[in-house]
């Protein structure tokens, strides 16, 4: 560990190095090294070791107060939870970036700015060493800094990114997946800013993310920062690319849905990011045009190929793309292993079914195909946590990573905004239960304590019933043998 740098260039990493600079960064440098030949672009950047973090606790003893703190923690007791957060967070601010780390970053940044202009604008992002895995993203849990120039701004920023390795999501999302807190480190990556705000940006998988079908690559864009898609703040356009025939150089888009997009995050004169509305005329032409899908749509395949001989199985993906607003050119920001269909049971089909009809309330996207029901509890704040009891339905405007403790607690969740790659969607996924996102008016018509029937079961629409519905859920195991010889044909 001692002869690994404070200060890594991307191009100068790969994922074999994720305990050096986590998941994020690895990431990006192998992404870097290996497929700017197919043509995926990712912007500039370096990546700050984990052994700088290292060096910040052990310079300051935190590693026993630390460890002190969180024994014995019960993270669903949120009032504990914020309390051993705020402690830890504060600890590290109050310590001092090592003097070694601060020059490494200052002689890293000034070499940016000679190759990319003065003061370039960077994005500051977090990647843990226990982040990105097969099994466990943790996507989310840590914070990023975006439109940061000059030095001081830069140095405030890690220090800031630093300290959220204990946001209270995080330390809730670590105890539940058994990571000792103390064994998990942080990376920081310092990445040229792509400006999206008068551009575009969004999230794709290379596999259909409700079917997990393999042979499709499933793409969403919006107008605006990337935040907006991910948090589910708008309803995005969606873009699906069949592999297949992309790969035979044939036409490969074979669907197009138009969102809403009614918000764009920008940024205002002072520098700080926020929503604006998007005109009518904006709203209802795609983000993206044809070609552009299909390039997306290539970087994807060639990723998840790449990842796949990387660990020697397939490997479907995750990844975020920007188009950046002055020069039209398209990046990968961000790319990782997708991790709710790769850890599911491959030899057991299980589906739903409504057995009896009731009035529909809601309509919006399908996220699984499962049913749910529960009492309507709409929730404005995660900080409502007491007002939520396990097994309710969660109604409410939209999600972020700070409401993961009441979306553990759901037996289904309905968000009036937000697509099929947005937090809420994300997060249902992974803990498998139903949503259904970009409703639109969910918290407006569904009443508090109402009891509703969630179904996902029918399709790309999802629906809320008015009242509890019976329904079926039918097993079947999938082996060999249970497969017929011949299918015949029908339309």
């Amino acid at each position: 560990m001692n002869a690994v740098p404070y200060i890594i260039d991307f191009e100068d990493l790969t994922m074999d190095m994720v305990p050096q600079v986590g998941g994020k960064n690895a990431s990006l440098g192998e992404i870097t090294r290996n497929l700017a030949a197919a043509g995926v672009r990712v912007p500039q950047g370096f990546a700050i070791t984990a052994k700088a973090y290292r060096a910040l606790i052990d310079e300051a003893d935190l590693r026993d107060p630390l460890r002190s703190l969180f024994d014995g923690l019960d993270v669903n007791n949120r009032a504990d939870l914020a309390y051993a957060g705020e402690r830890a967070r504060g600890w590290i601010l109050n310590a001092a970036i090592p003097e070694a780390v601060e020059g490494g970053i200052r002689e890293a940044y000034r070499a940016m700015c000679q190759r990319l202009g003065a003061d370039v604008a960077v994005a500051v992002r977090s990647s843990a060493t226990a982040e990105d895995l097969p099994d466990a993203s943790f996507a989310g849990q840590q914070d990023t800094y975006l439109h940061v120039r000059g030095e001081e701004n830069l140095l405030r920023a890690v220090h800031k990114c630093l300290a959220s390795l204990f946001t209270d999501r995080a330390i809730s999302y670590r105890a539940k997946r058994g990571f000792d807190h103390l064994d998990v480190a942080l990376s920081v990556g310092v990445q040229q800013m792509v400006y999206a705000d008068n551009g575009a940006a969004g999230v794709m998988f290379s596999i259909d993310t409700e079917s997990g079908f393999e042979d499709a690559v499933f793409i969403t864009a919006a107008f605006g920062l990337g935040e907006n898609v991910v948090q589910g703040a708008v309803n995005p356009d969606e873009y699906y690319v069949f592999k297949p025939l992309l790969n035979q150089g044939k036409p490969a888009l074979i669907r197009r849905k138009l969102g809403d997009k009614a918000l764009r995050m920008v940024y205002d004169e002072a520098g700080e990011a926020r929503n604006e509305r998007v005109p009518e005329r904006e709203r209802n032409r795609f983000v993206l045009s044809d070609d552009e899908a299909l390039v997306l749509a290539r970087w994807a395949v060639a990723v998840e190929d790449h990842y796949s001989r990387v660990h020697g199985k397939p490997t479907p993906m995750d990844m975020e793309w920007a188009r950046d607003q002055e020069t039209g050119e398209l990046y990968m920001l961000q790319a990782r292993p997708e991790t709710v269909h790769a850890g599911k049971q491959s030899d057991l089909l299980r589906s739903y079914r409504l057995t009896e009809d009731g009035e529909v309330l809601v309509t919006g996207r399908s996220v699984g195909s499962a049913i749910a029901r529960g009492p309507v509890r709409i929730i404005n704040s995660p900080t409502e946590l007491k007002d939520f009891n396990e097994g309710d339905l969660l109604v409410t405007d939209m999600t972020d990573p700070d409401w993961e403790p009441i979306m553990k607690l759901a037996s289904g969740i309905v968000t009036n905004r937000g697509g099929r790659t947005c937090h809420a969607a994300i997060v249902s996924r992974e803990l498998g239960i139903p949503a259904v996102v970009g409703s639109g008016e969910a918290t407006r018509v569904l009443e508090p304590d109402q009891p509703v029937t969630l179904s996902c079961a029918e399709g790309d629409t999802g629906y809320v019933y008015d009242g509890y519905l019976d329904y079926a859920v039918d097993d079947l195991e999938l082996d060999e043998a249970s497969l017929p010889e011949q299918v015949e044909l029908m339309m």
